[in-house]
């Protein structure tokens, strides 16, 4: 158990969620920290998605965090064009039908809450593009799935295109407590994420 390492990420926009550079010019997680050769992010978030990722060579972890029969919730903040009226959010709590891989697919019953406000989140590097004339506003959207871009496509689903999305915490590991700036790091204990996970080792 001594040998395997546990790691923290918000990854910046613009980062893959990859070692591998497949480009010259493409940024990596490699860029933010000198990580063992061994780890692996748990999921991932697609280059233009921000926020938290689990790296880990906790084989175990990852797949009782990643194997939906396990149902770990996954909490999005979400910027939108457009206002989402209250039958655009109830398709998205109740499921939509979105296109994986050439096959349709209907999502799991999301739960889905319109912000009064915008949350405290960083400025963006670079900034979000917006269309002055089409209003802006912010969803939370917890899952308890993670299919390729599922989030892009539901919003996309309901006629509300995402502007900037931010995986903010997976389960009780949550960006907001651990307070880690875009491209910080933070290595934790087994225990502690085991904890916070919600999952007993």
């Amino acid at each position: 158990m001594s040998d395997l390492r546990y790691y923290i990420v918000n990854k910046p926009y613009g980062v893959l969620s990859q070692f591998t550079r497949e480009h010259p010019d493409h940024r990596v997680l490699g860029d933010l920290y000198d990580f063992p050769g061994d780890v692996y992010p748990v999921g991932r978030l697609d280059k233009d998605s921000e926020g938290l990722l689990v790296i880990t060579n906790d084989k175990a972890l990852t797949h009782r965090l990643l194997d939906p029969k396990f149902e770990h919730p996954r909490t999005y903040w979400v910027q939108v064009e457009g206002i989402p009226d209250r039958e655009a959010l109830s398709q998205l709590r109740k499921g939509v039908s979105i296109r994986i891989k050439k096959q349709t697919h209907r999502t799991r019953p999301a739960r889905v809450e319109l912000f009064t406000s915008p949350p405290a989140l960083p400025e963006r590097d670079p900034p979000v593009r917006f269309r002055k004339t089409v209003p802006d506003s912010w969803l939370s959207i917890q899952l308890t799935e993670g299919k390729n871009r599922q989030v892009r496509r539901m919003c996309a689903a309901v006629g509300f295109p995402v502007l900037r999305l931010v995986r903010t915490s997976i389960q009780k590991i949550s960006l907001e407590k651990i307070k880690l700036p875009p491209g910080g790091v933070k290595e934790m204990k087994s225990a502690d994420i085991y904890q916070l996970a919600g999952i007993k080792p």
